[in-house]
């Protein structure tokens, strides 16, 4: 494992001073995997008190950003590696911290406490590999599995659950059998866990790969973190445009999505209302009408109360309502578009459109996806030809009116009546012929 220049140095020290250090857990098993890793955490024997002695010694800086657990994060040439001395944990009355830490000096007791065996292996150049529990052998297997026991390990901690989800869905893993059992059996401690901690799993869980087979395979657990998604885990869709019933439908609508966390939320969140606006006509065909604005009720909701960052928040909000509706592919129709949503929104609905069309009946989408990759292309010729869509984008403004006589909200009522007429090409956007035409008016 080729450890950085960095961590090699601190590692050295501490073992300089007598004691033992490793680098620990994801930068592992993302080095044995091939995969880049950004975090570097070090597990050593050093107590916290003597860590930051042989910090201070070699001029190191270091803050003490958990002493109570035995934390100390050294920051070399502005970089941050995490040291935490060798312990195991108390109980957990909350199901989320341990209530005590006991510090230890052997590296495999500490091993012994972490999560899934592909995080409780440890290496330094000294000793080479430590994987007591076979977390080389599971990541050839391509498995999640707790340390132990693994009802103990999620009774512990229940955020160990949604952890599970997400390198599973990230790693594109499965999860053991056992390691499974344990997650449906504990799912209702997820209700312990803050809202913060929860959306900070699902965020990562919704960008992996492997997230259709873990959403619609652990859609109970899914339902402990959003209830709101119950209501469509049994809702079928009979109609030609559907091969899935709803949540299937959203799980591959996700994962059909750009890597981009608002979209995939929103293809999460996006049929939601299908379970409260379902009807089926005399010939057995199922309708959703108004769902769309159901949904953004929903959707509300589950953001607020997962505490989305306000970007986040807005961008799904924006189109959650409006997904179904046609955009079109003739520029003034795009240009109209432009014009009530703006281009990053219009950006992000034919993208969902596009997530939500893959996954339909493949039979029924040709037409309609091929009609958003020609929306989008004049979308960008709009852009990159500098076309008018919005007020700003006219040749006049508001003191070019003022001189022609017009105040008020008169001023606005014309510049969009211009822009109008600029964006239907009955006017050329130029100063000049825009003031020619309002003079002609008001002769």
């Amino acid at each position: 494992m080729n450890l950085s220049h960095k961590a090699k140095q601190i590692i050295m020290l501490i073992e300089n001073a007598g004691y033992e250090a490793f680098v620990v857990g994801g930068c592992v098993r993302d080095f044995i995997m091939q995969r880049p890793c950004d975090d570097i955490d070090i597990t050593t024997s050093a107590r916290p008190d003597e860590l930051e002695r042989i910090l201070f010694e070699n001029g190191i800086k270091y803050i003490e950003t958990g002493l109570k657990h035995g934390t100390v994060t050294a920051v070399v040439d502005g970089d941050f590696f995490e040291i935490t001395t060798y312990r195991t944990d108390g109980t957990y009355a909350d199901s989320r911290h341990p209530d005590n830490v006991e510090f230890v000096t052997d590296i495999a007791e500490d091993l012994s406490r972490r999560d899934f065996t592909v995080n409780a292996m440890a290496y330094n150049d000294t000793s080479g590999m430590v994987d007591i529990f076979n977390g080389e052998e599971d990541i050839r297997r391509r498995l999640i599995r707790a340390v132990g026991n693994p009802d103990k390990r999620f009774k512990e901690d229940a955020l160990r659950i949604m952890r599970a989800l997400r390198f599973a869905s990230v790693l594109s893993f499965d999860i053991e059998p056992r390691t499974k059992k344990a997650i449906y059996d504990n799912k209702e401690l997820l209700r312990n866990v803050s809202a913060e901690r929860i959306y900070s799993e699902l965020s990562k869980l919704l960008m992996g790969n492997h997230v259709f087979h873990v959403l619609s395979e652990y859609k109970e657990i899914i339902g402990v973190i959003i209830p709101e998604l119950k209501a469509v885990f049994d809702i079928s869709q009979n109609t030609k445009w559907h091969i899935y019933d709803v949540w299937l439908h959203t799980c591959k609508a996700v994962e059909q999505s750009p890597e981009d966390l608002p979209l995939r939320l929103t293809m999460l969140l996006h049929d939601i209302g299908k379970a409260y606006s379902k009807t089926t006509d005399d010939n057995g065909v199922d309708h959703f009408k108004g769902h769309q604005k159901i949904s953004a009720v929903y959707a509300d909701k589950v953001l607020k109360r997962l505490k989305v960052s306000n970007d986040t928040y807005n961008r799904v909000m924006r189109v959650v309502p409006i997904h179904d509706m046609h955009i079109g592919t003739e520029k003034n129709r795009i240009k109209k578009w432009l014009f009530e949503i703006g281009e990053s929104t219009l950006r992000d609905l034919i993208e969902v459109k596009r997530a939500d069309k893959l996954a339909q009946n493949p039979e029924m989408t040709v037409n309609e996806l091929e009609n958003l990759n020609i929306t989008q292309t004049i979308l960008d010729e709009i852009i990159e030809e500098g076309e008018a869509f919005s007020l700003r984008d006219l040749a006049v403004h508001g003191n070019d009116l003022k001189a022609l006589g017009y105040n008020g909200k008169r001023i606005g009522e014309m510049l969009s009546f211009l822009l109008q007429k600029v964006m239907d090409n009955e006017l050329e956007n130029d100063k000049d012929a825009l003031l020619s035409y309002l003079k002609s008016l008001n002769k």
